[in-house]
């Protein structure tokens, strides 16, 4: 997949996954592409690990389960980066 899906994509993912995730996680809009691309690789790696096609970041699927597995993936970043910037303060 080309880096322009990646940010389409991600900006989609990182919006869905702020509107599921209650209070406030601020960021603009820079923020929430880079929470969706870094959660459409993780997504990536995730479901390539478990449907065993291997170590790799590419989602392989159609753009709906990529959508799925970005906004999972940027689930799971948006919460450790609530771990991290909670412990923080």
């Amino acid at each position: 997949m080309t880096i322009v899906f990646y940010l389409i994509l991600g900006l989609i993912a990182g919006a869905i996954a702020k509107a599921i995730k209650p209070g406030k996680q601020g960021g603009g809009f820079l923020a929430t592409i880079v929470l969706g691309v870094l959660g459409a690789l993780l997504g990536g790696l995730l479901g390539n690990l478990i449907t065993g096609k291997g170590f790799d970041f590419t989602l392989h699927s159609n753009w709906f389960v990529s959508l799925i597995t970005a906004v999972i993936g940027a689930l799971i970043v948006l919460f450790i980066h609530g771990k991290v910037t909670k412990s923080r303060a």
